[in-house]
């Protein structure tokens, strides 16, 4: 468990603060329901099966360097092939014929998921707006830096190798957050502080120095 202490350079003492400010738990924030289940690893088998599943296609299309038409119609001979073989056992031996799963044929599932991107995007687009308005001086810095490093780091992948690496952070990156909560929030804490110091010193040593035109005054009719 993290220690708070006060800072050496002043009596300031540095303040216990969410992740990017968050007041809601992770579920929620993820969007509730299956997906941040399967995010969160909640349902373990689900959400190892999906990494396994996006590994193999990673696996296919990179390192076997499978064509995307070819593979798309491989698999489809192979499920027609599995389906029509499945068929023909289950009228001999009087099983069932292989139905649609459902999960996929279920609607509410198919609108929970839909539902949760769009609310998702939708709290994306006003935190961005607000950062991009100038609203929030410190996590702006932040995002610029942030969007120059991934723009380094994907000079040296590929878009299907880039897809790849999201969806590895998805899957991990806020289930390992919530097991560590506390050590990352008391780091982000930190990271914060030094952060708003070092804005506040640009904004008195540079900023505030910039000459600005005089305001003109609005005529009233």
């Amino acid at each position: 468990m993290p220690i708070y202490e006060s800072s050496e350079s002043d009596n300031e003492t540095i303040p216990r603060v969410k992740l990017f400010g968050r007041e809601r738990p992770m579920h929620s924030i993820l969007g509730g329901g299956k997906v941040a289940d399967v995010l969160l690893w909640r349902e373990r088998n689900l959400s190892a099966a999906l990494l396994i599943g996006v590994t193999a296609i990673w696996f296919l299309f990179e390192v076997v360097e499978y064509n995307f038409v070819t593979l798309l119609c491989h698999i489809s001979i192979t499920t027609m092939l599995v389906i029509f073989i499945w068929g023909m056992f289950a009228d001999y031996f009087g099983c069932t014929r292989p139905k649609i799963p459902e999960l996929l044929s279920n609607e509410h599932a198919f609108r929970e998921v839909v539902s949760a991107f769009h609310w998702r995007f939708n709290q994306f687009l006003s935190k961005f707006l607000h950062i991009a308005g100038g609203k929030d001086p410190v996590h702006f810095f932040l995002v610029i830096v942030s969007l120059y490093i991934i723009s380094v780091i994907g000079s040296y992948f590929d878009f299907v190798n880039l897809l790849f690496i999201g969806f590895l952070c998805m899957e991990t990156l806020p289930y390992l957050y919530t097991k560590f909560e506390n050590e990352v929030d008391y780091h982000a804490g930190q990271m914060t502080r030094k952060a708003s110091k070092l804005y506040r010193r640009f904004d008195s040593r540079v900023l505030t120095k910039i000459p600005r035109g005089p305001v003109k005054e609005k005529k009233h009719a």
